[in-house]
């Protein structure tokens, strides 16, 4: 079965390409990065292609969603050249680059669950104000010991502040920037969302609707897409670990009748020069 299979079925390029939207350059570009084996040549040169490299090509496609191009790349040229191993290292990454926005999204709701309405409502004392302890200015600090506790650099916030994103005010005897709570609470959210992978235009009107009345909703909707999207990529990591099964299973039955299939000859390690559209390009 499995030689028939493989053997005696012959595609175009066409054939792997129209089922996917796909160009015939696309499906060249593909094979030639290694993401698909190589094809077998026609005495008059022209590729043909077998249902296998159509499971390849699915398998790649599906692997798109929750890896990403680069390592959904890295993942079919590891198996295309048979070291599963370090194709299954390259999964083993991307979930935990998944983990790891999931901890980030539930701490980014930490804090905004910190942030109740009380969180905007404490009176801020003027400049040169000391203010008992425990208030917002007995609370204040300055650029260095903030940036130390986000583990970022000071100029980083001050690109935020360039940005809008948080206003200390200036010590009126030294100039230093002073912090005051709802700054080092806007600080905080700032850095949480940038891990999130939002940018900073993006998080301005966020942290601007969190200094009005209104305040937390935002947020809660832009977490809410986050949530949605981290929850699509987890989907998609898995229909992309089920077609990467199949194509296995199918590479193991034609490899008892084919056995030089996929071995390091027959997969390119780089894209081979010449015009039209490289391997990055994408349904």
């Amino acid at each position: 079965m499995g030689e028939n299979l493989q053997s005696r079925t012959r595609l175009r390029p066409i054939d792997l390409a129209r089922p996917h939207g796909l160009s015939t350059q696309a499906v060249r570009n593909y094979e030639e990065a290694g993401i698909l084996p190589a094809a077998e040549r026609t005495e008059s040169g022209y590729r043909t292609y077998s249902p296998l490299h159509a499971r390849a090509l699915a398998t790649f496609l599906a692997l798109l969603p929750g890896h990403g191009h680069p390592t959904a790349t890295g993942i079919m040229r590891a198996v295309n050249r048979g070291a599963a191993d370090e194709a299954f290292l390259l999964i083993d990454e991307s979930h935990a680059q998944l983990l790891e926005d999931r901890r980030t999204l539930r701490a980014v709701e930490s804090a905004l669950h910190d942030l109740g309405p009380e969180a905007g409502e404490s009176e801020v004392t003027g400049p040169g104000e000391s203010g008992p302890p425990g208030s917002p200015a007995a609370t204040a600090t300055f650029i260095g010991p903030l940036a130390d506790r986000l583990s970022i650099r000071p100029a980083t916030l001050r690109k935020w502040e360039v940005a809008g994103l948080v206003r200390p005010r200036r010590d009126p005897l030294t100039g230093y920037r002073v912090y005051g709570e709802a700054d080092v609470r806007d600080a905080r959210l700032v850095h949480q969302l940038r891990r999130g992978g939002y940018l900073l235009e993006q998080i301005a009107p966020l942290i601007d609707q969190v200094r009005t009345v209104g305040g937390l909703a935002p947020l809660e909707t832009a977490l809410t897409d986050w949530r949605a999207r981290l929850a699509a990529r987890g989907r998609a990591l898995l229909t992309g670990a089920a077609e990467l099964d199949a194509y296995l299973r199918k590479r193991e039955e034609a490899q008892a009748h084919l056995p030089e299939l996929g071995t390091p000859s027959d997969s390119p390690q780089g894209v081979a020069g010449g015009s039209g559209p490289g391997p990055s390009a994408t349904p």
